[in-house]
């Protein structure tokens, strides 16, 4: 696993409860692993936004992973509201995952990820500027 260069991105990480943070940490490695199987995608910047770790790539939307004190048992993968990202994916996985709105996949802390489809999601994010003019994002 690639070490956390951004040492407020580590912090945060370190904070989460222990079997949080490697369920977290392995959403990280994810995206990282998808970028960097992804022809066109050079880097992917690893911040914070909102106080949550989030992932952009120079032509994608960003974005975030975390997990809230007031629901325990879930942590999420968040995407940008205001693009199709979210709406794509439940027609592409509807029953795949559980969502929030148009805005997150929520996983339940003892569910098995479906890592095929949750990576595809993952591309069509980072790669979401080049793909948001196709229907269904060129899926």
């Amino acid at each position: 696993m690639r070490a956390i260069d951004n040492t407020k991105v580590a912090a945060v990480f370190d904070h989460y409860p222990e079997h949080i943070q490697k369920k977290l940490l392995f959403l990280r490695q994810l995206i990282l692993d998808t970028a960097a199987e992804t022809t066109g995608i050079d880097t992917v910047e690893e911040t914070l936004k909102w106080g949550e770790p989030s992932y952009i790539a120079k032509r994608g939307s960003t974005i975030r992973i975390d997990w809230k004190k007031s629901t325990p048992h879930r942590y999420a993968m968040y995407f940008n509201c205001n693009t199709k990202l979210v709406d794509t994916f439940k027609e592409l996985y509807r029953e795949k995952f559980n969502y929030e709105g148009n805005r997150a996949i929520v996983f339940d802390e003892n569910e098995e990820i479906p890592v095929d489809e949750l990576k595809q999601c993952i591309l069509l994010s980072l790669t979401y500027h080049t793909r948001k003019h196709l229907p269904m994002l060129g899926i």
